[in-house]
This record gives structure tokens, C-alpha cells and sequence, in this order.
């Protein structure tokens, strides 16, 4: 049965730090079907007639961590692990099947490239349209843009289509709406690794300077130097389970050592 996620955990580690993220046994269950339906129709008439068969494919199993304020925490697995399932769990947009997930404060989630954009929309519509997502109004997206922008630096493309941009044009661009304002906890998968080495830089010392004000980075990638560089404890995740957890230095290892 699924349980509702909470948003109120008061929570205190034993070194005295505030949790912001706590997982209890998470698990998400996905039901796939054991043989190719080609169509919609096909699907319907076999649905009624009972013929449809399914398997549990586990995304996640038995997922238990806590998250403490101020913290980057690192996320590393091999494609399919189950990274961007947890974090979309994180992030509200997946609810768990199993167990159940505390956060609290306010969630900016980074989860895909471009996730949350219209391709056809201008920059500038864009900066509005995934500040809706976020809960911004446009009033307060009025206030935002210029600040933005220029995080971004798109000022000569921001009344282009989103389609005209490059990838890390398109990163810059999401990654300076979700951290306009301090969020409590920033979720980011897989992008600081695009984008030209000074945006990168940038990026990197926007988030260590939330974290300093008290925010949580929860960080996905598979770059053992940045995850060892910028985290201080990594969860490594295999098949949907939790291989291991401890210093980000010692998850690195032993996962870049299982991965020869």
C-alpha cells in the first residue's frame, strides 16, 4: 500500500544535525507487461478479457537514508540503478509504492535536461513557464528575470526559441530558475557536467553557498572526482538497492572498483 509522503518530519541525527530527508524503507514497484501490445486497442481488449499479464520490475527496494541540513550528498549508480526514480520520489512528481519519505521545506528539483521546457516557447517564456512549475507566480517571476538571466548569461537569446538553444545553453537556463532563491533542498541530476568550465564553476560555488546558508544538495552523477570533491557522504545504488552508504571518498572507490 502506498503511503502518503509527510512534509513536517522534525527530525535530529545523532551528531546533532537537522534531517531534511528521511526514507524508511522506501520501495517503487512498476508493472510491466510480459509480452509487446502494439496498440492501445490490442491493450483495452486484452485488459477486459483478462489476458494481459504483468511482472513486478523493483525500481526501488527497501531504500532507508537520512538526509541532514546543509549537507551535498552524493548519489551514484550505473544507468537503470534507480537514481532518477528515487529522486523523482524526492521531488514529489513519483509517489512510492512501499514505505515512505519525509522532506521538509521547499524542494527545486534539476531532474532532467530540459524537464519542465517547451521547445517551440521562447527563453523568456520559458523562465515563466517553469516558474509556474515551481509554484512562482508570474509576479513574482517579473521580479526574477533579470537575475536570471544574467546567472545565465542569455541575454542575446532569451526572445529565442528553446529550440535554437544548446545543451548547456538550455542547462544554464533551468539551473538559474531552480536556484534563483535559496531552496531548502536542491536536487540535481546529471548536469554540472555540461556547460563551459566557468558556468560549471559557477554553478558549483551557487550550491556551496546554499549550503553554507543551510540548504541540502542531493547529487547525482557518474563523476567520482566531482561527487569526492563536493560531497560529503554518497549512497551507492545498484539494481534498486542500497549497495552502500558512508564518506563519498569510500562509496567512489568501492564503486569505481566494482565497475572494472
Amino acid at each position: 500500500m502506498s503511503l502518503p509522503t509527510a512534509s513536517d518530519a522534525q527530525v535530529t541525527m545523532t551528531d546533532g544535525h537537522s534531517v531534511v530527508l528521511r526514507l524508511e524503507n522506501l520501495s517503487v514497484v512498476f508493472k510491466i507487461t510480459k509480452e509487446r501490445i502494439t496498440s492501445l486497442k490490442e491493450y483495452a481488449i486484452k485488459r477486459i478479457r483478462r489476458q494481459v499479464v504483468h511482472e513486478d520490475f523493483w525500481a526501488l527496494r527497501n531504500v532507508n537514508v537520512e538526509i541532514r541540513e546543509g549537507e551535498v550528498f552524493g548519489i551514484v549508480g550505473r544507468n537503470g540503478a534507480g537514481k532518477s526514480t528515487l529522486l523523482k520520489v524526492i521531488a514529489r512528481v513519483l509517489r512510492p509504492t512501499h514505505g515512505r519519505v519525509w522532506v521538509r521545506g521547499h524542494v527545486a528539483p534539476l531532474l532532467e535536461m530540459g524537464a519542465g521546457f517547451h521547445i517551440e516557447l521562447t527563453g523568456r517564456e520559458n523562465v515563466y513557464l517553469y516558474g509556474s512549475l515551481l509554484g512562482f507566480s508570474r509576479t513574482q517571476m517579473d521580479e526574477k528575470l533579470e537575475r536570471i538571466v544574467d546567472f545565465a548569461e542569455l541575454w542575446d537569446f532569451i526572445d529565442a526559441p528553446l529550440r535554437t538553444y544548446s545543451t548547456g545553453m538550455v542547462t544554464r537556463l533551468g539551473f538559474a530558475i531552480a536556484t534563483d532563491v535559496k531552496p531548502d533542498v536542491l536536487i540535481v541530476d546529471e548536469i554540472l557536467g555540461v556547460g563551459d568550465e566557468a558556468f560549471q564553476r559557477k554553478s558549483r560555488e551557487r550550491m556551496l553557498g546554499f549550503c553554507e546558508q543551510g540548504a541540502t544538495v542531493i547529487l547525482v552523477t557518474h563523476n567520482s572526482e566531482l561527487m569526492q570533491s563536493m560531497c560529503e557522504r554518497a549512497m551507492w545504488l545498484d539494481r534498486g538497492e542500497m549497495k552502500m552508504i558512508g564518506p563519498a571518498d569510500e562509496v567512489a572507490a568501492a564503486y569505481h572498483a566494482a565497475s572494472l
